[in-house]
């Protein structure tokens, strides 16, 4: 048995996973964390991170640290993804980093992994524990600066995927270009709905997403969505977990939180603080997502799935 720890560093948040790795390559939980630190901060104009954004994450890095240690942790990674591919100024981050992971295990340093790479761990995390029967799936990782569109099998206990893309679109880079009104007018939405379908089209110009049957969405917008669907008086991970939204329900869902204030979001229960001024650009681009499934793929539903990159990484340990 190996304790790891996996730490996924987005746009929007960052991430934390503590697990124990059996040697037949099980994967049990030992604590999970989300901080937002918003990270992205303003890297769509400016191209790099600002001063404060980064104190954040050092922070909240910081904290993770000190609960890996006391966990007894033997093994830890740590990815950085879309804002730290596009930012000038990313060797402070990196010189953060090692400064702090290096009191869990020596060398360790944030890497900047690829879209292509983000792609592959999100499916590899996400298809765990659903049926392979079900597949061919398509895995979308809908996140602060990209979103991943993942398409794969399971074959003998293996996650084959047969091609994915990372689109520059997520929450907080769509907000951030095109709504920035509260609530966003109408012709922000419509502008904002453009620029999220120009952005996906190239993802399914790259990848053929009609053989996939089951669409399993990952990451805090869209297991959000699940949770306001459910009707939770507060975010509870385990009825999320697997739970399914038509998508006729989900497209209103979607038209609704994008017309809302930022103050009507946060009267929904299950809404993080930190998820709220920019959850309306996610819920365009999920739209999106949904029409093209329903159009290339005749899927009449969305599987959301908690467990998800932190999961990929973690079991990428078991194996280096």
């Amino acid at each position: 048995m190996t304790r790891v720890a996996a730490v996924d560093c987005g746009t929007n948040s960052i991430r934390l996973l503590i697990a124990d790795i059996d040697d037949a390559g099980t994967l049990t939980d030992v604590e999970r964390d989300m901080i937002v630190v918003r990270l992205g901060q303003g890297v769509d104009s400016t191209g790099q991170f600002a001063d404060e954004a980064i104190e954040r994450t050092r922070v909240a890095l910081a904290g993770y640290v000190e609960r890996m240690v006391v966990a007894g942790v033997e093994q830890v990674r740590m990815v950085a993804t879309s804002a730290t591919r596009d930012a000038s100024n990313r060797d402070e981050f990196f010189a953060m980093t090692a400064e702090l992971l290096g009191k869990v295990q020596a060398g360790a340093v944030a890497e900047v992994i690829t879209g292509d790479e983000e792609a592959r761990l999100s499916f590899r995390g996400a298809v765990g524990g659903l049926d392979p029967a079900d597949g061919p799936f398509v895995v979308t990782d809908l996140g602060g600066g990209s979103t991943e569109v993942v398409v794969g099998s399971v074959s003998r206990g293996e996650a084959v995927v047969a091609g994915a893309y990372s689109a520059d679109i997520g929450c907080v880079r769509l907000t951030e270009r095109a709504l920035p009104s509260d609530p966003p007018t109408v012709d922000e939405r419509a502008r904002a709905a453009e620029i999220a379908a120009q952005e996906l089209a190239k993802a399914f110009d790259a990848v053929d997403v009609s053989p996939a049957r089951t669409w399993v969405g990952v990451a805090g917008t869209l297991t959000t969505f699940a949770a306001v669907h459910a009707g939770l008086d507060e975010y509870d991970p385990e009825v999320i977990h697997h739970s399914r939204i038509p998508l006729a329900d989900l497209h209103v869902l979607c038209g609704r939180i994008v017309a809302m204030t930022r103050d009507e979001r946060m009267s929904l229960g299950p809404m993080h603080p930190g998820r709220a001024d920019v959850i309306g650009g996610g819920a365009l681009v999920t739209r999106e997502l949904a029409r093209q499934f329903a159009d290339r793929a005749a899927i009449t539903e969305m599987v959301v799935s908690e467990h998800d990159i932190l999961d990929g990484i973690a079991l990428g340990l078991a194996t280096r």
